[in-house]
């Protein structure tokens, strides 16, 4: 089992910057491809980002934002720069052992709001 735990979120201006972090239990975290998603409210979750051997981004976030590992702290992170009000959510991290499957464990979400 593997527990995964947000923080960082909070309420920013457009324009800003913020650093989410996950941090993981167990002791094969490296192991794992990790994920970031968010959800608006009244929307379907999202893929946000990505990062096994490489990194993958959605769209909307590419040049914005960078996934990140540390490996010896169990921990993934989500540089969020210049934020927008429709990147405001509830942002979600994930993790899988197999990285062509589904992700197994999620986090219990943070809010990011973004304000105009």
């Amino acid at each position: 089992q593997v527990r995964l735990v947000e923080s960082g979120g909070r309420l920013v201006q457009a324009g800003g910057s913020l650093r989410l972090s996950c941090a993981t239990s167990g002791r094969t975290f490296s192991s794992y491809a990790m994920g970031w998603f968010r959800q608006a409210p009244e929307k379907d979750r999202e893929f946000v980002a990505a990062i096994s051997r490489s990194t993958d981004y959605a769209d909307s976030v590419k040049g914005r934002f960078t996934i990140s590992r540390d490996n010896a702290k169990n921990t993934v992170y989500l540089q969020m720069n210049s934020l927008k009000p429709e990147d405001t959510a509830v942002y979600y991290c994930a993790a899988k052992l197999d990285p062509f499957g589904a992700y197994d464990y999620w986090g219990q979400g943070t809010q990011v709001t973004v304000s105009s």
